[in-house]
């Protein structure tokens, strides 16, 4: 019988640097009606609809999987709950899983969450600014206060990506740390200059008078793999068969949100409080279950460019 669970999430920060406090993984037994539980730790945004859905509609059961869904608060999070054993598997964007890798941690995503439209003024991810700023270009950022949800990971990298590539000096621009449901009013009261806001959080800012400035996925590649879901080494190796069965449900679940637009705008209603004429505004992300490798491996050497990595990434292993 499926089940969604919903659970507030406890973890030791330092797990992303080392995983000692992470136990042995055991392979999965099935329960009493056949089915194995598997606990899955995601974001309750807009990008995690397909699993909802995929839930949803039976995708998980027909694998026999009895599916738990766990809410987290991001990847500082979820990393570390897969790592220790608190989730299986955990949606979590591809930055924080080359940052986790070069920390030691042995993480391997098993199928793509999310991915950019790879349209300018239709996608889902953008730099914006008040409506009389001066800021014209991506290149005007230079030495402008810009909000990203976290330092050193996929907002900034992509921003300064799209700077450097308009012929800016992405090493004048001011990041600093502002939630993305925050970012919007933060640009309102003038606390700074920019904010990159995925949606609905464009939208808002955009009905609120900003206008967009860079559109820094797409600038980036608009074949941009943004997120997906990942386990440990060890757990895929000792649990080969359910792996490739929650692989399958995911990928028919990326696919078949991909193709009903509007029951992923209905399914966010249901695990987010982003209201009906919000859903059917916002620009929805493409999904897709392939990874993107080229758009991968720019996006790991914008990270090394830009200090957020030493390396480049070992796609090999990150990849499936």
């Amino acid at each position: 019988m499926r089940r969604t669970r919903l659970a507030a999430v406890a973890v030791c920060a330092a797990l992303l640097a080392t995983s000692a406090c992470g136990g042995e993984t055991e392979g999965k037994e099935a329960g009493s009606d056949g089915d194995v539980d598997l606990k899955v730790g995601v974001i309750p945004i807009v990008d995690t609809a397909p699993i909802w859905l995929g839930d949803d509609k039976g995708f998980f059961e027909d694998e026999g999987i009895d599916l738990s869904i766990e809410t987290t608060s991001g990847g500082a999070a979820a990393v570390p709950g897969v790592v220790s054993g608190d989730f299986d598997f955990a949606f979590g964007n591809v930055v924080s899983l080359m940052v986790a890798a070069e920390q030691g941690l042995d993480l391997q995503f098993v199928v793509n969450g999310v991915s950019t439209t790879g349209e300018a003024k239709k996608d889902f991810s953008a730099v914006v600014v008040p409506e009389d700023s001066p800021i014209k270009t991506p290149a005007d950022l230079d030495g402008a206060k810009v909000s990203v949800n976290n330092l050193k990971n996929i907002g900034d990298t992509t921003v300064r990506y799209a700077i450097e590539q308009d012929g800016g000096d992405s090493s004048g621009v001011d990041f600093v740390e502002v939630p993305f449901p925050d970012a919007p009013a933060a640009l309102s009261k003038g606390e700074v200059d920019a904010a990159w806001v995925l949606d609905p959080f464009l939208t808002t800012a955009l009905g609120n008078g900003a206008r967009v400035v860079s559109w820094n996925y797409v600038e980036m590649s608009p074949k941009l793999d943004i997120a997906g879901y990942f386990a440990t080494d060890e757990f895929l190796e000792t649990n080969p068969d359910l792996s490739d069965r929650f692989t399958s449900a995911m990928t028919k679940s990326m696919e078949y949100a991909d193709a009903h637009p509007d029951e992923v705008r209905d399914i966010v209603g249901t695990y987010t409080e982003i209201d009906e004429k919000t859903r059917q505004k916002m620009t929805l992300p493409t999904y897709r279950a392939e990874f993107d490798r080229a758009s991968m491996e720019t996006l790991g050497e914008a990270a090394v460019d830009f200090g957020t990595l030493s390396d480049a990434p070992d796609l090999d292993s990150l990849l499936p």
